[in-house]
């Protein structure tokens, strides 16, 4: 999902999609550790959309948005 795509949610749906991404990149890292997984490259992509989403999140807490 795009960064602009993530602007246009709220504030719950961003932490609601944070949570969700969270526990994927802890089932990845299980995955990893149990050679199962299958495409490495989720990790990185997991990764950076859990940054992206941190700060969209920052942004809006600077700006003193609450939506």
């Amino acid at each position: 999902m795009k960064a602009s795509e993530m602007r246009e949610k709220t504030q719950a749906e961003l932490q609601k999609e944070l949570s969700e991404l969270k526990s994927e990149l802890f089932k990845l890292r299980f995955q990893l550790v149990t050679n199962q997984l299958e495409n490495p490259m989720k990790l990185k992509d997991v990764k950076k959309a859990i940054a992206r989403v941190k700060t969209i999140i920052r942004e809006r807490e600077i700006k003193g948005i609450e939506a």
